[in-house]
């Protein structure tokens, strides 16, 4: 075997590899597509507006600068309290191992592309479509059973998803729109998979 020269690193593909995975983004794109195309589809052949709680709402249209402001504002909260829950409890700190181990490494790109595709298909389905037909608590109990993985170490993510949902929720109810929950939605999981995957990638 031929020796290393002191200090060298050895050439692997994942240390050079820098560009995303993208089988999981088409995976991705194909799965929240299709979530996206259920949302608007359901919401078309009922006549509803899909970005919309109700049709006052979309008369009423859309305050950009005040539904950004509290979209961003609540997935500061969120992120904040996130990582106060990872840093100084147990079950939080295990929670964000076995996810980083879940989801393996994952570039800025890819952090920054999943969660705009999740955040928009999810609001637009569970929001835009499952809540004005079910009510904000139902449909933040199904956001929250859609997060649910049959692993006992897993189960505080679907606890997460399950208040995550509701706030999402009270932001749709509140604002009448789709702007704020998306935009909370989008930047929760852009910040936290990159703090979760950061070491990894």
């Amino acid at each position: 075997m031929a020796s290393e020269k002191k200090g060298s690193v050895p050439f692997t593909e994942s240390s050079h590899d820098t560009s995303p995975r993208l089988p999981l983004l088409r995976l991705a794109m194909v799965a929240y597509g299709g979530l996206t195309a259920i949302a608007l589809g359901w919401n078309a052949w009922a006549g509803r507006p899909w970005a919309y709680l109700d049709a006052s709402a979309a008369a009423r249209g859309i305050d950009w600068g005040r539904d950004l402001a509290l979209g961003l504002a609540a997935a500061a909260v969120v992120i904040a309290l996130s990582q106060v829950i990872t840093a100084r409890t147990r079950w939080g700190a295990e929670l964000a191992a076995e996810l980083a181990r879940a989801l393996g490494p994952l570039t800025r790109f890819e952090c920054t592309a999943l969660a705009a595709l999740s955040g928009f298909a999810e609001e637009a389905f569970f929001r835009g479509a499952l809540q004005p037909r079910l009510g904000w608590l139902a449909a933040s109990v199904v956001f929250g059973l859609a997060h649910f993985v049959p692993r006992r170490e897993l189960w505080p993510w679907t606890g997460f998803a399950l208040v995550a949902g509701g706030l999402l929720g009270a932001l749709f109810a509140a604002t009448g729109n789709l702007v704020a929950p998306i935009a909370a939605h989008a930047a929760i999981n852009a910040v936290n998979l990159r703090l979760l995957t950061r070491g990894q990638s």
